[in-house]
């Protein structure tokens, strides 16, 4: 009965109360994804038509490059092309970040609202979104559950962090999250103790599907291995992983201790939700609301099946267009077709970003997240790597910009003792540029603190 009332009552009129159109877009994409892929295409240019003219009449940086490219817009112009598309240079976080506000449209139908990425990427960037995107995102989602047999409104525990989510005095939010039969639990707080916690309150609440950082459900599975336990969900159908890569070892471990798949997602804070896993393990890109470059070093289209960075065009993204954006995820884009019939394009792989575990000096275990967010609170940052020594000593690298402050220093201190303790040392080192791991990839969040015994296994390794 709970379910129905959240599909059919709570969370349409929740989603009406914010003038987002997730409902109506929702009922779109499950028609279009049976569109031939032809049509899809074609869907994609008509948006694209659409979002080209809203930036060249209300973004001036949109404007100015959209006009050096000789692009047609307006009644009677014909239909952009791909090709069209990428007459225009690409867009990175750099050009977001210097040029937000010529790029931000305020006025955007519904409103326009700041917020900051996640900062996984080395980059912090605070942009604008739109109820638009935010219907996009949810409405994805929504449709991708389904796909796994997952309804809107069914039971779903989410394994997650973000501040909003770690309110423990928003009452309102607390009775939202029950009336739409969600179950929140920090992934910013793993010890063993509330770990322990953690799989009783799921056993009892019995969900559908289970939602969260890849690298903290590895991390909760991993614990239930250790301890010997069995879990006991009738219910589950599914274990969604976002937020980082999902590694094949995490995948065994998550769907040997779970009893279900693992499904991987693809998204981001300033693209959106971006892709998702089907039960045929194929990864569809949300080509309704998201245009999928993959470029090789030198800005150039690699052909299907190679790898490449992924460089995203929001068709959703009113309130601040993200055109031929950059992402610094690498993906392998195919021309193989989706097995089940839709005419969504299929990425082959993800490799993208990974973080790592942050453990306190009382052995609770936090999600790199956590300290990113502290560390995003101050102005100031190009790019940062924060590096776990011991418990009780950790080093931040940190690529300054003209914004950063002589009290910046003190800020982040401030904040990221509130995270890890006031016992810790914490040093702060201003640098020119953050090199590489020796395998070539990025790491922006390491530690070098063992886990309790048994859940190293869900540590990302940088030889891989």
């Amino acid at each position: 009965m709970l379910a129905t009332l959240a599909r059919k009552i709570v969370y349409p009129a929740h989603e009406r109360l914010m003038r987002r159109p997730t409902m109506a877009y929702f009922t779109e994409l499950e028609h279009s994804q049976w569109l031939s892929r032809d049509e899809v295409e074609l869907l994609q240019m008509r948006k694209l038509s659409e979002l080209l003219e809203l930036a060249a009449n209300h973004c001036p940086w949109h404007a100015n490059r959209i006009d050096a490219a000789g692009i047609e817009l307006g009644e009677g112009a014909p239909l952009p092309t791909i090709e069209d598309l990428r007459r225009l240079p690409t867009m990175t976080k750099h050009d977001a970040v210097e040029n937000g506000e010529r790029i931000a449209w305020h006025d955007a139908p519904g409103g326009a609202f700041k917020y900051n990425t996640g900062g996984s990427s080395g980059q912090p960037l605070i942009f604008y979104f739109g109820r638009w995107r935010q219907a996009s995102d949810a409405a994805g989602r929504i449709r991708a559950r389904r796909w796994w047999g997952v309804n809107l409104g069914d039971r779903e525990v989410y394994l997650w962090g973000a501040p909003v989510e770690l309110s423990k005095t928003d009452r309102v939010k607390t009775i939202r999250d029950r009336l739409l039969n969600q179950l929140v639990l920090n992934a910013f707080d793993m010890s063993p103790k509330r770990m322990d916690e953690y799989v009783t309150a799921i056993e009892a609440f019995n969900p559908k599907c289970i939602y969260g950082y890849a690298s903290s459900i590895a991390l909760l599975a991993a614990h239930i291995q250790e301890r010997g336990l069995k879990v006991r969900l009738p219910s589950l159908k599914v274990v969604c992983a976002t937020g980082e890569p999902l590694y094949s070892h995490q995948r065994a471990l998550i769907e040997a201790v779970f009893g279900v798949p693992a499904a991987n997602e693809f998204g981001s804070r300033d693209i959106g939700f971006t892709a998702h896993e089907t039960p045929e393990r194929q990864m569809l890109l949300m080509s309704e609301s998201i245009i999928l470059e993959v470029l090789d070093g030198a800005g150039k289209p690699v052909s299907p099946g190679q790898l490449g960075e992924a460089v995203m065009t929001g068709l959703c993204s009113q309130a601040q267009p993200f055109i031929r954006y950059r992402t610094g995820d690498m993906v392998r884009l195919t021309d193989a077709v989706c097995k089940a019939g839709r005419g969504l394009h299929v990425i082959e792989d993800v490799l993208g970003r990974s973080t790592d575990f942050v453990v306190r000096s009382d052995g609770t275990i936090m999600h790199a997240l956590a300290v990113i967010y502290a560390i995003r609170a101050v102005e100031g940052v190009v790019e940062f790597k924060f590096i776990q020594h011991h418990v009780d000593r950790v080093e931040i690298l940190i690529v300054p910009n003209g914004r950063w402050r002589a009290d910046a220093e003190q800020a982040m201190v401030h904040g990221l003792s509130q995270r890890l303790g006031a016992d810790v040392i914490i040093d702060v080192r201003l640098v020119e540029a953050i090199a590489p791991e020796a395998s070539g990839k990025y790491r922006y969040v390491v530690s070098h603190v063992p886990l309790e015994a048994g859940l190293n296994i869900v540590r990302y390794d940088a030889q891989a």
